[in-house]
């Protein structure tokens, strides 16, 4: 799907970028063209001009044609030319009666000029004879027409270079655009597949984890269906069954809102200046009997009247969770050991456990939406995958960092960043 729309914009890319050259190069050609077709014209009549003149090119009307070879006009006055130009002066019928040339040709060259620009019908434009471009004006002379010509073919060159050139740069420039486009693009593609492969995992680890509850729910029913004629009491191993899954349901559901939540919601939480270390401490509390139950050996360093800005209620479950986590995964007669201290400009926050550890190629993923180093063992211990991930998307709305560090078994700490407020 999304190579398929990469090469849609690709495609469109391309397609955009070609017509606008094209547009372009047509428009710099024409204005081009437009530019060497004036000049030519301007040379044109400026050398038909210069022939009216007394002193010019043509004196009375000459008729020495005998031999086979034309003669040019005994009179030339030759004068320096922009381009190779000649003149011919032809009678009604158009019947050369008079040459004037600065370069010497066979006579049959220019009655085949005569012939094309007669064949035109025009009173100018241009054709081509022995390999180079010619233009030609008709004017009336005498009792005939005078007829210039004007070899234009260093000019009919530059515009044909000019299109041979414009179709090598927009080869050049459409390869080029292409490799670009093709490298900004499947760099722009790339989070969005990510983050649409996220989601697909998302919504199948959901679908997943809603699927066990509600199969075990639904077993139970079908087991209280079977004995209906049994008392509640005699039922009611079941029933609980059914209310631990369905509150089980119910954390995940709250968990997946609340993270939707904090992603898509435009409603920002209120912030205000509290005291983080008294909020570790009262986290500490609440935690410690469920500690010493679970046989585990609690230390803890608490740098006094640390102020943060942010909102207390969510850094308390950030603690919590960090604290929650621990507790789980410490391993028998383990330790958990807690610091709050004040470094530069942030407060820094530990939480150690020591057990099995996290392996190094799990360290960046274990803040992903239900992701778990171990799937069993975790299920066990009740998790669902999301504690890490909402504890990541309350620190980072609050400009903070959090991440871990591990050795492999011995410990795991988790280390959360949060900026410090001078009172």
């Amino acid at each position: 799907m999304f190579t398929k729309l990469r090469n849609r914009f690709l495609i469109l890319n391309l397609i955009t970028i070609s017509v606008m050259m094209l547009i372009a190069f047509a428009s710099i050609y024409l204005i081009t063209y437009k530019n060497v077709r004036t000049d030519i014209d301007k040379e044109l009549r400026k050398i038909s001009e210069s022939s009216h003149k007394p002193g010019g090119n043509f004196g009375e009307p000459r008729s020495d044609f005998g031999n086979p070879r034309l003669r040019q006009s005994d009179n030339i006055n030759p004068r320096p030319e922009r381009s190779l130009s000649f003149t011919l002066i032809t009678d009604k019928q158009w019947n050369t009666i008079n040459i004037s040339s600065i370069f010497d040709m066979e006579s049959e060259f220019y009655e085949n000029a005569k012939n094309e620009a007669v064949s035109k019908n025009k009173d100018s434009g241009t054709f081509k004879l022995a390999g180079n471009h010619w233009a030609f004006i008709v004017n009336p002379a005498f009792d005939g027409y005078r007829i210039v010509f004007l070899d234009i073919t260093s000019r009919q060159g530059i515009l044909t270079n000019l299109i041979y050139t414009f179709l090598a740069v927009a080869l050049v420039m459409l390869i080029f655009i292409f490799l670009i486009s093709r490298f900004f693009a499947n760099k722009s593609i790339k989070p969005v597949k990510e983050a649409f492969d996220k989601q697909k995992q998302f919504i199948a680890d959901a679908s997943h984890e809603l699927k066990t509850p509600l199969a075990v729910i639904n077993t139970n029913v079908d087991v209280l269906l079977s004995n209906s004629n049994d008392t509640i009491d005699n039922q009611s191993k079941w029933l609980h069954y059914i209310k631990s899954e369905s509150e089980r349901m119910t954390k995940l559901t709250n968990d997946l809102l609340y993270l939707t939540q904090m992603d898509y919601s435009d409603i920002k939480m209120i912030f205000t200046k509290f005291n983080l270390s008294e909020a570790v401490e009262n986290v500490i509390l609440t935690m410690e009997a469920v500690i010493f139950e679970h046989n585990i050996s609690l230390n803890y360093d608490i740098e006094p009247d640390l102020m943060t800005h942010g909102n207390d209620e969510q850094i308390r479950q950030v603690i919590m969770i960090l604290l929650d986590n621990a507790i789980k995964y410490t391993n028998t007669k383990g330790a958990i050991d807690i610091s709050l201290k004040k470094h530069h400009n942030d407060i820094v926050l530990s939480v150690t456990n020591t057990g099995e550890g996290i392996p190094e190629e799990h360290l960046e993923k274990i803040f992903d939406r239900f992701y778990r180093t171990d799937k069993s063992r975790t299920r066990k211990l009740g998790g669902y995958g999301l504690g890490l991930a909402i504890a990541k998307a309350i620190v980072e709305q609050h400009k903070g960092t959090i991440y871990a560090k591990s050795v492999i078994n011995e410990s795991t700490t988790f280390i959360v960043e949060l900026p410090l407020v001078s009172d």
